[in-house]
């Protein structure tokens, strides 16, 4: 393919959104030029984050997270429509990358939430950037929604877990959507162990005790995470079947596929899993085509 501009439409998914980290690494290893982003909740935050400049600091980050630290970013609240607020991790993300605004960034981006009260999606494409990113990953039960001028956003997977629509005027040869709602593997993949030989049970107690943590620092706000569990899995089918439908009225050039559960969508500790499966499926989608 002589001409490899490119329209990239990274889709909400929670943890799974780490892949898209592995299918812009393989894009820009085989020369594509990604000139535009259209971005739903973990894919506003990659995709924002990339038209920053920032993507190898933010994956390095990633890639340091422990249980422990993704605990340490949640700042708990009581407020209605939520238990976390989100201000920490937006804080400590606008550190790492920096406070920009969307129409200084030398790519189009754009991030998509969903208004529920005007049942509408809300395309954000001007203003700061975190603001938007903020918007977009309101993930519902999750974080508390968003507030935007008069407009109270939560997650865009609501409403468009693979938004399309804004690359419509895009003068580019390819558009290419990551779905992270794709077809569910047989079983879900188990998280990857990396032990030393000879190990002693001391890290494994460790670990435990991490996981036990994290459940009574949930706890403290009464929160059922069973119930949490099953409308989180309730909205991951949601979106799956929103994605199926929007990619078959908009198909793309080229759909890159996650499957649903291979990852949960809180474990941010998974990184290098999901960016190397994110790696290997753009591989499989755009290999042949290189």
């Amino acid at each position: 393919m002589s001409d490899k501009s490119l329209s990239l439409i990274l889709g909400s998914g929670g943890a799974r959104g780490m892949a898209h980290i592995g299918v812009i690494r393989w894009l820009e290893e085989h020369d594509y030029k990604i000139e535009s982003i259209s971005g739903c909740s973990m894919g506003a935050l990659v995709g924002g984050i990339y038209a920053c400049g920032k993507l190898s600091e933010f994956t390095d980050w990633l890639r340091a997270l422990d249980k422990l630290d993704i605990v340490k970013l949640l700042d708990l609240t009581l407020s209605d429509g939520g238990f976390v607020k989100g201000d920490r991790i937006i804080e400590t993300l606008k550190e790492l990358v920096g406070n920009h605004c969307i129409e200084d960034l030398p790519i189009t981006f754009t991030a998509v939430a969903a208004n529920i009260e005007d049942e509408k999606e809300v395309w954000l494409n001007r203003g700061p950037v975190f603001d938007a990113i903020r918007a977009s990953i309101s993930l519902p039960l999750f974080f508390t929604p968003a507030q935007l001028g008069e407009q109270r956003l939560l997650d865009g997977g609501i409403l468009n877990p693979v938004p399309i629509a804004p690359t419509f005027n895009d003068a580019t040869s390819v558009k290419l959507a990551v779905n992270l709602n794709g077809k569910p593997l047989a079983y879900a993949q188990p998280a990857k162990q990396i032990t030393a030989e000879g190990q002693s049970g001391l890290r494994e107690k460790v670990q435990t005790y991490i996981e036990d943590l994290a459940r009574r620092s949930v706890s403290k706000v009464d929160i059922d995470m069973d119930m949490f569990d099953v409308a989180n899995q309730t909205f991951d089918a949601m979106q799956g079947a929103i994605a199926r439908h929007k990619l078959a009225i908009y198909p793309p050039d080229v759909v890159v596929e996650i499957p649903r559960n291979a990852c949960g969508t809180l474990e941010f500790d998974r990184a290098e899993e999901m960016i190397e499966l994110g790696y290997e499926s753009a591989e499989s989608a755009l290999g042949s085509l290189s």
